[in-house]
């Protein structure tokens, strides 16, 4: 048996706004799409995929984390090969660019929802 990610998935209050949000972050394809559930795709093969489910409540996690606050369950990790360039380019498309910033050679920012994600250099 042979077990493989088959897709990261994105709770949030609004899955075609922030699906809209990734797609001009990665260029990836739209697969599927609803009010509550949207898929997207690298072009060049079908999975892993990222997702986005309808979450009414949600609520964004605190970052850094503190006790007896919203917790990070999870975050996208995206690797860049120039990262001001798309620290910049992120923001544009309307992520906002955290405070604390635990690595020179990794920025934590978070999406128009409030996810952290993370963009970092190669080897980081």
């Amino acid at each position: 048996m042979t077990t493989m990610l088959g897709a990261f998935v994105l709770g949030t209050p609004d899955p075609p706004a922030l699906a809209d949000f990734y797609r001009a972050l990665l260029g990836w394809q739209e697969i599927e799409r609803d009010p509550e559930w949207v898929r997207l795709r690298d072009p060049e093969q079908d999975r892993p995929s990222l997702s986005f489910q309808l979450e009414a409540d949600h609520t964004p996690p605190v970052w850094p984390q503190r006790s007896g606050t919203q917790q990070m369950q999870a975050h996208v990790d995206l690797q860049v090969d120039d990262l001001e360039a798309e620290t910049e380019r992120a923001c544009a498309l309307g992520a906002t660019l955290e405070d604390h910033q635990p690595q020179k050679d990794v920025r934590v920012l978070r999406d128009p929802h409030g996810h952290p994600f993370c963009l970092f250099l190669p080897g980081a």
